[in-house]
């Protein structure tokens, strides 16, 4: 050790992986780029674990549409020497599966809509977390309610698209026993999402008294927009969010609680577990989001006018 520090000596990791058959380097594909709440925390959750096994992580952004997915997959720049790969967030198709089969290391899950490409995989229930904020709107007593989105990716499924199938089947369970009139408003991807999301409610003809949103990024912004029209929460109406993400508490905001950290490092440790050779005790987890109660929702007074 001393003639070591004496010639400054640096371990080589191309020298070890040339013993070992490890590149101590995996891959995480993101359906969007990492500034997003959701992928800075998985990203930031994987490398807790990863990090002090001596593990680089190599990451790749934006495999969201036909053509970035077609280019990835023809090129498979994740080849190149990796122990391992990450998928957060959106499903691989067959082909796409036997594309990165070919790789012939684990492949790991994050919040994935369906299990069956997997070795390993941890997601929340988006759809049940959406079933029971809306269930929880209603219960409230709100009968005009609205489900804000952006629209789907006709080349991807993303596991945020559940949400939406959860809204839809809580209102119509709710339509045998209750009498409430429900809406998508799907407006298109992109930065602008929010303010398109504003000039939907705002279009309708009859202004909701509950929203559902499919996020916080959505939520926040509609809160602040709205007021500057005139509509207060939970005076005028109750709004829900979906995350609990970054400024959800700042603005009071009623949401459904996901933990993007813990499901990476959840998904790590399972990775590193296969890279043992071990048996992985529950290869598929499943986690129900939780209801977080603020200050964005109220029970509704049908006497009450609505004042702006």
């Amino acid at each position: 050790m001393s003639a070591a520090a004496k010639l400054d000596f640096n371990i080589s990791r191309s020298a070890t992986a040339l013993k070992s058959g490890q590149t101590f380097r995996v891959a995480l594909l993101m359906n969007q780029e990492i500034t997003s709440w959701f992928n800075v925390e998985v990203f930031a959750g994987v490398n807790s674990v990863l990090h002090k096994e001596g593990y680089d992580i190599s990451l790749f952004q934006h495999i969201d549409d036909a053509r970035t997915r077609t280019q990835f997959f023809r090129d498979m720049p994740v080849l190149r020497n990796v122990d391992a790969v990450f998928v957060a967030s959106f499903a691989i198709e067959p082909e796409e599966v036997e594309q990165l089969r070919r790789t012939r290391v684990p492949i790991i899950g994050i919040n994935t809509p369906n299990i069956e490409a997997f070795d390993a995989t941890i997601s929340i229930d988006d759809e049940k977390g959406m079933y029971r904020a809306t269930q929880h709107m209603i219960n409230l007593g709100h009968k005009r309610i609205v489900y804000t989105c952006s629209a789907a990716e006709e080349s991807l499924e993303s596991s945020i698209d559940a949400r939406g199938r959860g809204f839809i089947r809580a209102c119509e369970a709710a339509q045998q026993t209750r009498d409430i009139d429900w809406k998508v408003l799907s407006v298109p991807r992109g930065h602008d999402f929010a303010d398109a999301a504003l000039a939907a409610v705002l279009s309708e003809e009859t202004f909701p008294d509950a929203i559902c949103c499919q996020m916080d990024m959505m939520a926040i912004p509609l809160v602040l927009k709205l007021q500057r029209h005139g509509y207060r929460t939970p005076r005028d109406y109750s709004i829900i969010g979906f995350d609990d993400s970054s400024y959800a508490d700042t603005i009071d905001l009623t949401t459904m609680r996901q933990d993007p950290f813990a499901m990476g490092a959840a998904a790590a440790r399972k990775c590193l577990q296969l890279l043992a050779g071990e048996e992985l005790q529950e290869p598929h987890s499943k986690i129900e989001p939780k209801l977080i109660l603020r200050g964005t929702d109220a029970r509704l007074d049908p006497d009450a006018p609505l004042e702006r």
